[in-house]
């Protein structure tokens, strides 16, 4: 990596030091020439002008751009910190791997969505599936969030913190009769229905019920979100929704079941959405329908247009929020209608850390071979690398190192050559090091799995220069409860 400085780019780590202990300057259309001084004391002698970014985050610096940017985590002192924690004393307390979490961070998110739609009437739902973690829903739940859902577990988790089921809305394709019943016996706010043979059986079991179900019609506008394939649902070739002209069908039938309350209209065409040209372009697909069904009678409560906010990772632009918000509302112009969200990545990714220690380092003494780090964390605790190849920020915990800096491939203890963290590196490490893997918070834990009978790491919320477990280390017995009693027989 190089931060750039006036018109010279310098080849530096993490710490902002010289890789492989030279200072490699670099002016477009000239070669590389070695320099007598660290990139620390160039940087440190530069303006912060002229990164655009603090002094204090220099040491993170990745063509002027720090990785810590967007994130929760920081450097104090030295040391990597959630707000005024540091993260070593998280794992002499609880271990590793841990997940961390910032309360503040996740609180500022809300509130960037909160004033970013302050001028349009709007609930917010967080959607459960990017962290469920009690404390989170808990957190959200205070500050005025309703709720958007894929499971009966996740109703389950929703009202064990207290949450209003009619804040409820239960998403996704697959709903069973049983996760139906239930939540119509909970009294949910509403299902986004998804298909014709969904609707029939919401119809079916609200009349055997004598119940009332509020419905939408998930409406699937065919609009390329720009994204991952595995998280576009918004195309025709994805399981999500139905079409525009289905949608008016099911609204038609819906209309004339009187088990059935219509009171919105749906739509989520995937995540991490950096532009706002696809949320806009359905969101206006989905008004035409809306004002299609108001000509044939249907008057509807809300609009509910998902989620999917991009965040950074690595280089990318995050969705501009507050212009987002500013369009939603021009859009939106002064109809009756309450617009309802369901963010979940954007909310919790960059508040959280997986927190890891160095076990092994297999240092190659060829250039051309790979130096792997082995940590203990691994695939089971975070697999978006291996599904996605999606990128997470790897820092070291600790700052001054001794340690010469190579590229690594960061992998845990699994066997599988697909458990991979991260790779090719720059780095400074030493067996036992504590790194941070960052951007976590969202579908990291939720993700983890037992694979090669591995225990569930713990989930750890900061608040301030507090820490508190909220999710304890799954241990063996955990693990086997669930079978020694049928090995028994």
């Amino acid at each position: 990596m190089y931060a750039k400085i006036r018109d010279k780019e310098y080849e530096v780590d993490h710490f902002g030091l010289p890789i492989r202990g030279s200072c490699n300057l670099r002016t477009k259309g000239s070669p590389a020439v070695t320099g007598s001084r660290s990139a620390r004391t160039l940087l440190n002698s530069i303006k912060p002008k002229y990164l655009g970014i603090n002094r204090k985050d220099y040491d993170s610096v990745t063509s002027g751009t720090s990785p810590l940017e967007f994130n929760a985590a920081k450097y104090s002192q030295g040391e990597l910190c959630i707000e005024q924690m540091p993260l070593s004393k998280i794992a002499d307390s609880v271990g590793t791997p841990a997940y961390v979490y910032s309360k503040s961070y996740l609180t500022e998110q809300y509130q960037l969505l909160t004033n970013a739609l302050a001028q349009t009437p709007h609930r917010i739902h967080y959607s459960v599936k990017a962290n469920s973690n009690l404390a989170i829903l808990a957190l959200f739940k205070s500050l005025g969030a309703g709720f958007d859902i894929v499971s009966a577990g996740e109703l389950s988790r929703v009202l064990a913190v207290g949450g209003d089921p009619e804040s409820v809305i239960f998403s996704g394709v697959g709903k069973s009769t049983e996760e139906i019943n239930f939540a119509l016996k909970a009294g949910i706010g509403c299902f986004n229905v998804e298909s014709r043979s969904e609707l029939l059986r919401i119809m079916a079991q609200a009349e055997l019920l004598g119940r009332i179900a509020n419905v939408a019609i998930r409406v699937n506008p065919n609009v390329d979100a720009k994204t991952h394939p595995y998280i576009a649902t918004g195309l025709k070739e994805n399981k999500f929704g139905v079409t525009k002209d289905e949608a008016l069908a099911l609204y038609l039938l819906a209309a004339e079941h009187p088990a059935i309350n219509l009171t919105g209209i749906d739509c989520h065409i995937g995540s991490q959405i950096n532009e706002a040209e696809p949320l806009l372009q359905a969101l206006t697909s989905v008004l035409e329908l809306r004002d299609a069904l108001e000509r044939h009678g249907i008057e509807l409560e809300h609009i509910d247009i998902g989620g999917g906010f991009g965040v950074r990772y690595q280089d990318e632009s995050p969705l501009d929020i507050e212009a987002w918000g500013a369009s939603v509302g021009q859009i939106l112009g002064g109809r009756n209608l309450q617009l309802r969200i369901e963010p979940g990545r954007f909310l919790t990714a960059n508040a959280g850390v997986l927190l890891t220690r160095v076990e092994y380092l297999k240092a190659s003494d060829e250039p051309e071979n790979k130096n792997f780090a082995v940590v203990d964390a691994a695939m089971n605790d975070l697999l978006r690398p291996s599904l996605y190849q999606a990128w997470h920020e790897v820092l070291p915990v600790r700052q001054s190192s001794d340690a010469q800096t190579l590229k690594w491939d960061i992998v845990g203890p699994i066997c599988e050559s697909g458990d991979f963290l991260a790779k090719q590196r720059s780095l400074a490490l030493a067996e036992e090091d504590l790194v941070a893997v960052l951007s976590i918070g969202a579908y990291g834990a939720v993700l983890a799995s037992n694979y090669n009978t591995r225990g569930r790491a713990p989930e750890v919320l900061v608040d301030g220069s507090e820490f508190k477990v909220v999710r304890r280390r799954e241990t063996i017995q955990d693990q086997l409860r669930l079978e020694l009693e049928q090995a028994d027989h």
